[in-house]
């Protein structure tokens, strides 16, 4: 079988579907080689003193592990000099990260989550990289966080990465999903699955079932009914998966099927979720989306909803599309 690597898929579809410009072709390329330096620096693991707790906390007011702090890092520096960002944005970072005056600016805007699933670092379990690519708004100047206030469906391009026993690359640019596997031999990103697809039913779910005395009614109701059974409403026996990376999660979903749950509960009433819209919900829910699968909050349809803030968070339903709509249809009612 003949290998496809990155570049050659980036180019064909161009070629084919005009939809991969130059420009955000090498800006791919210049994260796709920045997660091959992350699962470099992962891989070694305690070998290369990366493990444990910084003594910082981002953003959030989450305590930072090194790995967080070092792949963010590795991405800011991967994109600054290429020419082809106008900024960067982090969730590791308070606001966003202009392109210095040195390097020329370009038409695209890039955020990432640098290490998803920190809470794994240490335990050896899957973590990755989420990513997601807007435009530049027309005639803009100098960036602001304004100017990152786009809707999901703006997205040009999205992806992720795991770090698990092997290294995935999985992208959208807007027609299909396609995955690419790392040759670690060979340092290379080659074509290993094309045009995923996720099933519309499913018999999976994914959800921290610990929460459960938090949950909200309409969550409450659609696990209780799957848990029943064979002899519940549903008809049928369902399993539990929750890995805690959100990208592992999300890439089991996306080779077979399940959906993936993190709601808004009780506790924090103020907080209308815990998942980061900009930096997780929309890149996930774009490239779900082109798989064929649903995304919502729970209410409207993910991709549809309008930013107002850098770091806004909200509550995701994301997969098997009957399943998504189901548990959607519950809270609208």
């Amino acid at each position: 079988m003949k290998r496809v690597s990155l570049t050659q898929y980036l180019v064909e579809e161009q070629r084919l579907n005009n939809s991969i410009p130059a420009e955000l072709r090498l800006l791919i390329e210049v994260v796709a080689r920045a997660c091959k330096t992350i699962s470099h620096a992962v891989g070694k693991g305690a070998l290369g003193e990366v493990l444990g707790t910084a003594s910082t906390e981002n953003i959030q007011g989450e305590v930072q592990k090194k790995l967080d702090i070092l792949s963010n890092e590795i991405l800011l520096e991967a994109n600054e000099w290429g020419g082809h960002l106008a900024a960067m944005a982090s969730e590791e970072m308070e606001s966003i990260h202009p392109i210095p005056n040195r390097y020329p600016m370009g038409e695209y805007m890039l955020l990432f989550d640098p290490l998803d699933g920190s809470s794994n670092i240490d335990v050896n379990v899957s973590i990755g990289t989420i990513f997601s690519v807007l435009k530049a708004p027309d005639g803009m100047a100098t960036p602001t966080e304004k100017d990152f206030m786009q809707a999901g469906n703006k997205q040009v391009a999205a992806g992720y990465a795991v770090y698990g026993p092997q290294t995935v690359l999985v992208l959208t640019t807007g027609n299909g999903v396609n995955c690419f596997t790392l040759d670690r031999e060979m340092g290379s990103w080659v074509l290993t699955q094309r045009n995923m697809q996720i099933p519309p039913d499913t018999k999976e779910y994914a959800i921290n079932a610990s929460n459960a005395r938090h949950w909200q009614p309409p969550v409450t109701r659609y696990v209780n009914e799957m848990q029943a059974g064979v002899t519940g409403p549903r008809g049928k026996d369902f399993n539990m998966r929750w890995i805690a990376s959100m990208v592992a999660d999300v890439h089991r979903i996306l080779n077979r099927g399940g959906i993936f749950m993190y709601p808004a509960d009780a506790r924090e009433p103020d907080k209308p979720g815990k998942l980061r819209l900009m930096y997780e919900a929309n890149p996930m829910s774009f490239i779900v989306e082109q798989a064929g699968g649903a995304s919502t909050d729970g209410r409207q349809r993910m991709l549809d909803i309008q930013p107002t803030k850098l770091h806004q968070r909200v509550p995701v339903f994301l997969g098997s599309k009957n399943e998504v709509e189901l548990v959607t249809r519950y809270h609208q009612e």
